[in-house]
């Protein structure tokens, strides 16, 4: 089939847009009518995209799928999948009617909500997609804006403050790498990606404003390129943002923060940070090994001592982001495939979980965890599934959560040894604040009266949790699911990064 990508990528911008030019009025029948539309095209999107899956060969590590047109002003559109980022693009379709069946319950301004989800999954599947420089830039930023008003218009009491904290992080970190991307693309006389991965960009040292710059260009494009992606993941210290998007976003919002946005910082260092500025990369793999490393164990830390769910889990993702960042700098295949692995595990686990926050909280619309306890005795249902997420949100063998952060630290302990025992600690950090949140809201005795008519999950709920529970398990039982399809291209990025090394280990390799 042609154009498939193009396919999957506008599905739920058509959507959107017959949405808004077709649809009147704001009565039940009308937000039904929308929310039916938006879970009919993000299912249509999940379906067509299987094509892509089942299509994909993973021993060819080039791109595949490819659409190539002319654009504006002499720029191509052109989009195109590897074993890298196909997954990806699976993550998002998967995960998008589960989130629009998650919003079922919403009242406020329907269409306009079901408009901003549908536009944002066209635009981060256009992320994914891409292999243009400035069609990727323009799908990175343009999906800040409905997220923004997801936030600040659907969001808790302190939702502005919010929206404008997450829009003014993300948008001046990526100003940095539209700088680099100019700047690339001066240096390359092309913005085509596949193009640029192929060009050596200069290492040799530089001065730069009376500053000796070593490693020269690519560690000036690498820092540019890192200011943005670091903060999108978020890593420490520029993780602020995100406690205070995931408190104030509504239920489905954070699920897709959690589940998909933030996997478009790992994207951006495999699919630029790595492969194109090597030499910036191995110089500077140590300064992200460390910043993973106190990520790891001080976000653990901080969640400890949190009293809303949805802080507690939004200081978890980004502990579990940091085991992404040092997997992908190892730049070994152990450390890659986990770090690919974690993110797509992540989606799964960090999705329910705030799925499991939106469940309770629905009923006694509050998150404070002093406010439940004993919900065992009146919801045995959510207690099992709470549990199992919270289990694999530990790193439970046999779950996902435990493959992708196993490979991670067999990576980094490749590399150096100081940094997995740090990062290791974060296991045991994560069993302490995973069970002492589950513990005590769901254990106990049931002593609140508020809480003595509180009532179980419906079927709509159970069958939204059903196809995260199996995604869990199957790719904990079996992940060769993922890394076969992911190790061919993975390896192949590894040579290439290696080749263009001048030297490893006090050995000349050959220069790209």
């Amino acid at each position: 089939m042609e154009n498939l990508l193009s396919i999957i990528t506008f599905i739920p911008a058509v959507a959107a847009a017959i949405l808004a030019l077709f649809l009147r009025g704001d009565d039940a029948a009308a937000q039904r009518n929308a929310k039916w539309l938006a879970l009919l095209a993000t299912t249509a999107t999940f379906l067509v995209s299987l094509f892509v899956l089942f299509g994909f060969d993973p021993a060819d590590t080039g791109f595949q799928f490819v659409e190539e047109y002319d654009w504006i002003l002499g720029l191509q559109y052109k989009m195109g999948v590897d074993g890298i980022s196909v997954l990806f693009v699976m993550l998002t379709t998967f995960l998008m009617p589960i989130t629009i069946a998650a919003c079922w319950e919403v009242e406020h301004r329907v269409k306009e909500y079901m408009i901003a989800f549908l536009l944002l999954e066209t635009l981060m599947l256009g992320v994914f997609c891409a292999l243009d420089l400035v069609l990727f830039y323009l799908f990175f930023e343009a999906g800040l804006i409905p997220m923004f008003l997801i936030i600040g218009i659907w969001g808790g009491k302190e939702r502005i403050y919010a929206a404008f904290k997450f829009f003014l992080y993300t948008f001046l970190g990526s100003v940095l790498m539209l700088v680099a991307m100019i700047a690339m693309y001066m240096d390359a006389g092309t913005t085509d990606i596949p193009s640029l991965l192929a060009h050596n960009f200069g290492s040799e040292d530089m001065q730069v404003l009376g500053v000796h710059v070593v490693g020269g260009l690519q560690t000036l494009l690498w820092l540019a390129f890192f200011a943005s992606f670091a903060v999108k993941m978020p890593m420490w210290p520029v993780h602020t943002w995100l406690p205070d998007a995931h408190v104030q976003a509504p239920t489905a919002g954070s699920v897709v923060l959690a589940a998909i946005l933030l996997k478009m910082g790992g994207y951006g260092f495999l699919r630029f940070s790595l492969p194109m500025f090597p030499v910036a990369s191995d110089l500077l793999a140590p300064l992200v090994f460390w910043m993973s490393a106190i990520a790891i164990v001080y976000t653990s830390l901080v969640a400890l001592a949190q009293q809303d769910m949805k802080k507690l889990i939004a200081y978890s993702s980004v502990a579990h982001m940091g085991y992404v960042t040092m997997g992908i700098f190892t730049a070994n295949q152990q450390g890659i495939d986990g770090a690919i692995f974690q993110m797509l595990s992540h989606g799964f686990i960090s999705g329910a979980l705030f799925l499991c926050v939106g469940v309770i909280y629905d009923r006694m619309h509050t998150r404070d965890i002093d406010a439940y306890g004993g919900l065992v005795n009146r919801m045995p249902a959510y207690a099992l599934i709470f549990m199992f997420f919270t289990m694999a949100n530990v790193g439970l063998p046999g779950t996902s959560g435990f493959v992708g952060e196993f490979l991670t630290l067999m990576g980094i302990f490749q590399v150096n040894t100081w940094v997995a025992a740090v990062a290791t600690t974060g296991v045991i950090l994560s069993a302490a604040y995973a069970l002492w949140l589950y513990r005590r809201v769901v254990m106990g005795d049931l002593v609140k009266e508020a809480l003595k008519s509180i009532t179980d999950m419906n079927r709509r709920e159970k069958a939204i949790f059903a196809p995260l529970v199996a995604m869990t398990l199957i790719l904990g039982v079996y992940p060769s699911l993922v890394t076969d399809i992911i190790g061919p291209s993975v390896g192949a990025l590894i040579s290439d990064y290696q080749a263009a090394l001048p030297v490893v280990d006090g050995t000349q390799l050959a220069q790209n």
